[in-house]
């Protein structure tokens, strides 16, 4: 009896131990966007004077920041932008990997192989050792930049591999021949064998790559700055460096405008968060 009561207040101790350590992980991880946040709701003079001052300390809070954003920006068209590419560039992404993830798995054959190997070999390319070069190509040479379809491939492209590694796997062990067999069986084609048994079946891993994918696109800034230049056709990302000067910067309008951006990504994550933990632990337990 004794040694229970010492082993339930060791448990007792290294729980509270590890709940501590998560909440200080978490305060830690949160206090940057929590200052974001206040910030955004400054003048400027207050978060010169004492950026880390909470709210109730200072006087003249209000919303104009994200008025002046809101207008500076040109948020709807730049929203119009982010939001074009963002889901054109990730549907295109989800169809097209999902199908030669499938293809892969199906078809174990030496051409598959080469080219999951080649798809795996290429998450480990840096971006920044082959933007140089794309951009001489596509812009010197086929002068096809500062187009909202350029970017729409690019980031399609870029997004393959780790898209097609994800499927390949989840398909691989979660979704059994013997469904597709009895499909063919009752007629249906490879399209429809696909799209109608296969696909419902990949709705977790789908939301998990859905908002891994739209928060590259969305918060992208290197990629579209290489491409976009025309103003009309600039993203959320981009139309927030309007903000800085030469010599100064309006910090309260730049945290307005970040927080304009992160918005639409989050409340996306949040209608999606249960089949994105779903598609976490997906394959864990069989």
């Amino acid at each position: 009896m004794k040694q229970e009561k010492i082993g339930g207040s060791k448990r007792r101790a290294v729980n509270f131990v590890t709940m501590f350590g998560l909440v200080v992980i978490f305060a830690a991880y949160m206090f940057p966007f929590l200052m974001v946040v206040i910030n955004s709701l400054k003048q400027k003079r207050d978060i010169i004077k004492s950026p880390f001052s909470w709210l109730f300390t200072i006087k003249g809070l209000s919303f104009d920041n994200f008025v002046k954003a809101f207008t500076q920006m040109d948020f709807p068209s730049a929203f119009g932008n982010s939001l074009v590419i963002t889901v054109s560039a990730t549907i295109l992404v989800t169809i097209l990997a999902t199908m030669l993830a499938y293809y892969i798995v199906r078809n174990n054959n030496q051409i598959s192989k080469i080219t999951f190997a080649l798809m795996v070999a290429s998450m480990i390319i840096p971006f920044q050792a082959i933007m140089i070069p794309l951009v001489s190509i596509y812009g010197g040479t086929l002068n096809i930049l500062n187009h909202r379809v350029t970017l729409i491939f690019m980031h399609t492209g870029f997004s393959m591999s780790m898209s097609v590694f994800m499927f390949h796997g989840f398909i691989k062990e979660n979704v059994p021949m013997a469904l597709e067999e009895a499909a063919y069986i009752d007629g249906c084609t490879h399209g429809q064998t696909f799209f109608k048994i296969v696909m419902p079946l990949l709705k977790p891993v789908i939301s998990t790559m859905v908002i891994l994918n739209s928060m590259a696109f969305w918060n992208d800034f290197l990629l579209p700055s290489l491409v976009l230049t025309d103003k009309k056709l600039l993203t959320l990302p981009l139309s927030t460096y309007s903000f800085y000067g030469t010599y100064s910067a309006d910090y309260g309008t730049i945290m307005a405008g970040l927080l304009l951006c992160v918005i639409p990504i989050l409340i996306l994550y949040i209608v999606l968060q249960k089949q994105i933990i779903g598609g976490v632990v997906a394959g864990a337990v069989k």
